[in-house]
């Protein structure tokens, strides 16, 4: 199965461990983290959406991007 039901409705995916995302990963660019986070949703059966990104108040560049599951919220 991709997934496995959790308590309260929560949805755990099942994949190799070596996809699933874990605290404190960085990434050497915006477009790896964003593709790193696009093939563990593909598999692992979700999609993904662009939720908000923060930027820094001295450039302007992007320091922060939510990337969450397309049904977050709903």
């Amino acid at each position: 199965p991709l997934c496995a039901a959790s308590i309260d409705n929560e949805w755990i995916p099942s994949c190799s461990s070596h996809l699933k995302p874990v605290v404190g990963i960085k990434f050497d660019t915006l477009q790896q983290g964003i593709s790193f986070y696009e093939n563990y949703a593909r598999v692992s059966g979700f999609d993904t959406r662009l939720y908000s990104t923060k930027k820094r108040k001295s450039d302007g560049k992007i320091s922060i991007m939510y990337c969450v599951c397309n049904k977050d919220g709903v």
